[in-house]
């Protein structure tokens, strides 16, 4: 599926986690697009690589 998703695949992104989500996961914003980060944490400043995009926010791990 194509999306207008600002991230891609793969590729990797320098992000700063900005909230927590409810099941724990770190959230990062890509030109406002939400990316679910996996053993981080508020303010953590880190690079991740995008794992998998859908419509509306991607998931990402560190890199």
């Amino acid at each position: 599926m194509q999306s207008n998703a600002p991230v891609e695949a793969g590729k990797t992104y320098e992000v700063t986690i900005e909230d927590i989500a409810r099941e724990g996961d770190g959230i990062a914003r890509v030109s406002g697009f939400v990316v679910f980060v996996p053993d981080t944490k508020v303010d953590d400043e880190v690079t991740i690589k995008v794992t998998k995009v859908m419509s509306k926010f991607a998931f990402g791990e560190l890199a």
